[in-house]
């Protein structure tokens, strides 16, 4: 067993889904506040943690199954390179280590650690074989990593934050369940039974219904909760349009979207529109106050 594997076992790459818990120190109007950017990288740190002890202890349960799979029999427990009882020892250092962090940040934050903790035992052992209640789950996960941004540092939590978030992840999930639809084939249920359930047209129509219904969630979030001066967070609102569009566009048209972090990542267009939303937003919040004072 070497480093390397156990590296690939923690998965780093989706670590990027726990920068969820920044998103209450940004739109708080903490952002430049050391003391509070320090906590929430603790608090990053602790999510990063406890997750990559979920991927371990999911590769341990799904190493009969991913052997069969054309991408995941590479991993470290499915390919023998890291026997099973291994990966259980690795999630439970993981697990006890982020929960630990998260203890000595915030009792708040350590429940809601807890509680997705519990939440992805659930997923890997029963929830994720109902169809459309598996996609929620991944969605529940991706608000408890917002949420648990707001409680680590103290701040109220937004509806708003909850919505967008909830509504974005299950676009996510909804494209990566086509995907594997559509790269497993014949054989898509064998491999995850819940695909069973589902149909690409059927997952077309739900990513249609979810992309339309996050864009109109952050519109109405500029435009009534946003602290920013004369609505001005509006102006954020065509770089969240382009982001979903052209996350549509790599999902149907480049078959991406099994991995959310590859897309986000990989897809340079991608990237230069999340960084001038994020500048964007910044500036609007944190400097155009300023200006017109």
């Amino acid at each position: 067993m070497r480093v390397r594997d156990i590296v690939q076992l923690m998965r780093p790459r989706q670590w990027t889904k726990n920068l969820a818990v920044f998103a209450a120190i940004v739109f708080s109007g903490h952002l430049f506040d050391p003391s509070t950017v320090g906590t929430s990288l603790l608090a990053f740190i602790a999510l990063c943690l406890v997750s990559s002890g979920h991927y371990a202890l999911n590769d341990a349960i799904d190493a009969s199954k991913d052997r069969n799979h054309p991408l995941k029999r590479d991993r470290p427990v499915a390919s023998g390179r890291i026997t099973r009882h291994a990966a259980f020892g690795i999630a439970a250092v993981l697990l006890v280590s982020g929960l630990l962090l998260a203890a000595l940040l915030a009792p708040l934050f350590l429940a809601a650690s807890a509680g997705y903790v519990v939440l992805q035992i659930l997923y890997a052992l029963w929830l994720k074989d109902i169809g459309i209640v598996d996609m929620f789950s991944i969605a529940v996960g991706f608000v408890i990593r917002a949420v648990s941004g707001a409680l680590v540092i103290s701040v109220p939590v937004s509806p708003w934050l909850v919505l967008c978030t909830g509504l974005l992840a299950l676009f996510l999930a909804a494209a990566k369940r086509r995907h594997e639809l559509l790269l497993l084939g014949a054989d898509a249920s064998a491999h995850r039974p819940v695909l069973a359930e589902y149909s690409a047209e059927l997952l077309d129509s739900f990513m249609v219904t979810l992309s339309a219904a996050t864009v109109t969630s952050y519109a109405l979030y500029t435009f009534f909760e946003a602290a920013a001066p004369e609505n001005s967070m509006m102006l954020t609102i065509p770089f969240v349009i382009y982001g979903v569009l052209r996350y549509q566009y790599l999902v149907l048209r480049k078959d991406g979207g099994g991995r959310p972090e590859d897309v986000l990542l990989g897809d340079l267009p991608m990237m230069i529109d999340i960084a001038l939303w994020v500048l964007s937003a910044i500036v609007v919040l944190y400097v155009l106050p300023g200006w017109i004072q």
